[in-house]
């Protein structure tokens, strides 16, 4: 017979979890706007905790005055850089496309003299592969070229049209940091409560959370950040123009392990062999095999591989669907999902082995 008290307890856990998910997903709805905020507000609080603490350790119980001092050192150290850094690389993007616009850099004149540098042999090559009609090809670099510059001209226009939304993302950022940085420990201890893991589960979870928080910032980052700053000092060195805009792509395309930067460095380079720079494309391209390319080799390994402890193909494939999914924000999130999916089907394999191991005890 059934029991009265049971059934109705199932109904009632029942009508609860159902309202748990529309509310959840309907507060997810709710603050999808300000996703990127939210997701950038966890990843600065993770990173600058350590300094919040040791501010912590000077001003003893003054939490609120520790969390401003570490707001204030995040706008100065990572926001307002970053945002001149935005507006100098608009200013570049604008005055490389009005150049290309205007003529100043004649794409065609460059092609012909590629043409004229081709053994005829190799030309024979290109003809058999459907490769002989440079006009066409020429036509259809200078329009992604073109199109390219444009649409960072538009985004960064885009930018300073949205600036009202760029504020508020920013100030909900902020604000959300605040709040981490000042009761993250409580959060992360009700957190603990609510997750139906056991203590050493859960532990190993909020550990890889971190861990993966951490190394993917400064792997992901900070290789960014030297592999463009030398990339740009180099190119600055050779006087190629617009050595920001080109510092900058190189800091994008490094989040391709080993040979991102290649992607910029090494069509300029052959762009300078034609145009008959000879002596700055070879100095660019020692450069670039030598110095720039062998930061990545030499620091991600020791920043990203060792701390996440995932592949490298891990690292890569994760990083390029974030990206493709989340936009910027895929450099945290795709790893981020990676480095759990891995977690769990650990803790789950090592739970099936546990319970696997009494029953054979049994027997």
């Amino acid at each position: 017979m059934n029991n009265p008290d049971a059934s109705k307890k199932r109904v009632e856990w029942g009508f609860l979890i159902t309202l748990l998910v529309i509310v959840s997903l309907a507060f997810a709805v709710l603050v999808e706007p300000f996703f990127g905020a939210i997701v950038w507000g966890v990843v600065v609080a993770v990173l600058f905790r350590p300094v919040y603490e040791r501010l912590l350790g000077y001003l003893p119980g003054r939490t609120n005055l520790a969390a401003v001092i570490t707001l204030v050192l995040i706008l100065l150290l990572v926001v307002v850089p970053t945002i001149l850094l935005g507006m100098a690389l608009a200013q570049e993007a604008a005055s490389l496309y009005v150049r290309v616009q205007d003529g100043d850099i004649d794409f065609g004149t460059v092609f012909e003299a590629f043409e004229r540098s081709l053994p005829h042999w190799m030309q024979v090559q290109l003809a058999a592969y459907g490769y002989n009609d440079f006009a066409a090809i020429r036509a259809e670099i200078e329009q992604s070229i073109s199109a390219i510059l444009e649409f960072l001209v538009t985004r960064s226009l885009s930018v300073g049209q949205g600036a009202f939304q760029f504020l508020l993302s920013l100030g909900v950022m902020m604000y959300l940091t605040f709040f981490l940085l000042r009761d993250g420990r409580v959060l992360a201890e009700r957190i603990d409560q609510i997750i139906p893991l056991s203590e050493e589960n859960g532990q190993i979870l909020k550990e890889k959370f971190l861990v993966v928080i951490r190394a993917t910032i400064k792997g992901s980052l900070i290789i960014a950040i030297i592999q463009g700053s030398l990339g740009g000092l180099v190119f600055w060195a050779l006087d190629i123009r617009g050595a920001l805009l080109w510092a900058v792509l190189m800091g994008i395309f490094s989040l391709i392990p080993a040979i991102g930067t290649g992607f910029v460095w090494l069509p300029v380079a052959l762009f300078l062999f034609i145009t008959g720079d000879v002596w700055q494309g070879v100095v660019l391209i020692l450069c670039g095999v030598f110095v720039i390319s062998m930061v990545d080799n030499l620091v991600r390994p020791t920043l990203v591989g060792r701390d996440t402890r995932m592949p490298d193909y891990v690292v890569l494939i994760s990083t390029l669907g974030g990206l493709q999914l989340f936009g910027i924000n895929g450099i945290v999130i795709g790893p981020l999902v990676a480095a759990l999916f891995i977690a769990l089907w650990s803790i789950f394999s090592d739970m099936q082995q546990g319970q696997a191991e009494p029953e054979k005890a049994v027997e």
